[in-house]
């Protein structure tokens, strides 16, 4: 699952929200490979120049009583900002912004949503 919000008013998506479970295909990727989400970001941008990790950067963020663990990764890219973390329901979650910061008070808006939400009626 992974959300596309258009910031820019109609100019292309400034952020990317991807939350991958456990055993997912697209969590598999090598070291300097970018993560999906990069990836998708890249193509809705129209932007086909090659993009790759060049360093991470693990960073704790205080979510109410609980610690989370933000890994920030550094991209050949510089417009682009990264991070990732694991919920407590082993969901791997990436945020892939365009030309903007991400911002520590994000991380709190994505809780986990529950199953209901994605049953078909």
């Amino acid at each position: 699952v992974f959300l596309r919000y258009d910031l820019f008013g109609g100019r292309g998506p400034a952020m990317i929200i991807g939350n991958l479970p456990e055993g997912s295909p697209a969590r598999e990727v090598a070291e300097d490979e970018i993560p999906f989400e990069v990836a998708q970001l890249l193509l809705a941008l129209e932007n086909d120049e090659e993009v790759t990790v060049t360093g991470t950067e693990d960073i704790p963020v205080m979510q109410g009583d609980g610690l989370l663990i933000v890994r920030r990764l550094k991209l050949s890219e510089t417009r682009i900002s990264c991070v990732q973390f694991d919920r407590d329901d082993n969901v791997l979650v990436t945020i892939a912004a365009w030309d903007r910061p991400i911002t520590d008070d994000l991380y709190a808006l994505l809780k986990p949503l529950p199953p209901e939400l994605f049953q078909q009626g």
